[in-house]
């Protein structure tokens, strides 16, 4: 491959690996495919009397929603609280008098806090005859807060935007956010009781680990008080902390609120992953290497691995985070494509060479790109527009950077989210 017809192919190829990757984590697809289970419909039919309540909470909500209610519902009584984010919040598709909410992501606004008022409310009705089915994705956390009592929302959202500037990881964050909440580690069980709890989960979590995913609803918590205390203080911004979330933390631990004791049971079955759409995308370029272990910790980190791979087609996936320097605006994977640009004009690649980092969900950090998709000219795109790459770079403005290049992966919000894919194209 040599010229600029052969890197315009790579680009298209890397676009083409990355769609089929998304493909894969199609929620109404997961979902019905684990409805189709007699086990699992079983296990979400009403007793005599009784009510099917419905929860879809995540980017993937909608789809997984409108499955379920067309596989489950025969005429019988049913509720379907739904909680997404602005840009997948289409009604289209769901039934009268279904309860839609458009919340924030990252961060949490008070959309957030009327739906996740909504869901405890709903489940407050539940009884032994009832079933409750939760449909569970990545973004469920900040798309359903529920301070526990003494903490507001504003309090919540700084103890987000606090987490995420200091470069904590998805299990750092859902761990002080299940200690902050009356819904997340267990929550939704404890307030469902006695009603049995079914959950079908599509994965946003690296390893899978359901007491992470959302910050677990349906699974018991990560850890408790102490170990939140240790992990602020660690990453340095225990002080940055609200008092009522210092307050709330040092006393012992009452169950999230909601009584001791353990959290109850729940069904609880993984319907989609990372891996699962890596594999896809492997199987759509089947001469390609297929790298198993994540990319995942510091997003710098993981450009220098991506910049010591050789020759080839090389996908990967995984989930990063990025310490914030600067006052730019971007997120994790447009930082990683800017960072691989950078290194590999350093590393003197020469001219043939594409590179894809994107989010599953179509939106990376607070833009509303996916991600980036960089070449061996983007750099001097960017100067040739007038910006410093390196600059910009040092200035967390990723986005700004791969904008004047024209190197931003836009998809529009893709109602799903299994974290982040890329490519490298190496000839």
């Amino acid at each position: 491959m040599t010229g600029l017809s052969d890197r315009a192919d790579a680009r298209s190829k890397a676009m083409r690996l990355f769609q089929a990757g998304v493909r894969a984590a199609d929620p109404e697809g997961a979902t019905r495919t684990a409805l189709a289970a007699e086990d699992i419909r079983a296990a979400c039919r009403p007793d005599p009397g009784g009510r099917l309540l419905l929860i879809a909470v995540g980017k993937a909500a909608m789809g997984m929603a409108r499955a379920a209610h067309a596989a489950l519902t025969d005429g019988g009584p049913c509720q379907l609280i739904v909680v997404t984010n602005p840009e997948n919040a289409d009604p289209a598709g769901l039934p009268e008098g279904a309860d839609l909410h458009a919340a924030a992501h990252p961060v949490p606004d008070a959309a957030g806090l009327a739906a996740g008022e909504a869901v405890i409310a709903a489940l407050a009705q539940c009884d032994a005859r009832d079933r409750v089915l939760a449909l569970i994705s990545g973004g469920g956390s900040a798309l359903l807060p529920a301070p526990v009592a003494g903490l507001t929302l504003a309090d919540k959202a700084a103890v987000s935007a606090a987490l995420l500037a200091s470069g904590a990881d998805i299990t750092e964050m859902n761990l002080v956010r299940q200690q902050l909440s009356r819904l997340k580690g267990g929550g939704l069980l404890r307030a469902a009781a006695p009603a049995p709890v079914t959950a079908l989960i599509l994965s946003d979590v690296i390893g899978d680990d359901l007491s992470v995913i959302a910050s677990g609803p349906t699974a018991p918590p990560i850890g408790d008080h102490a170990r939140a205390r240790a992990l602020l203080q660690a990453r340095g911004i225990w002080e940055a902390m609200p008092a009522p979330v210092r307050a709330h933390l040092e006393q012992p631990d009452q169950g999230h609120d909601a009584g001791p004791g353990p959290v109850p049971p729940a069904r609880n079955h993984l319907i989609g992953a990372n891996s699962v759409s890596l594999r896809a995308m492997h199987g759509a370029a089947p001469d390609a290497q297929m790298h198993n272990a994540p990319l995942v910790g510091d997003v710098e980190d993981a450009a220098r691995h991506v910049l010591s791979l050789g020759r080839g087609t090389h996908l990967m996936g995984g989930e990063t985070t990025v310490q914030l320097r600067g006052q730019g605006r971007g997120g994790r994977n447009q930082h990683m494509a800017l960072c691989v640009a950078l290194g590999a004009e350093a590393a003197g690649w020469g001219e043939s060479w594409v590179f894809l980092s994107g989010g599953t969900d179509g939106r990376d950090g607070p833009t509303d790109a996916a991600g980036g998709i960089v070449d061996a000219r983007s750099l001097a795109r960017m100067r040739e527009a007038g910006v410093d790459p390196q600059a910009l770079f040092a200035d967390n403005d990723s986005n700004r950077a791969l904008a004047a290049s024209g190197d931003l992966l836009m998809t529009g919000g893709t109602g799903t989210n299994v974290a982040d894919l890329q490519v490298l194209i190496r000839w």
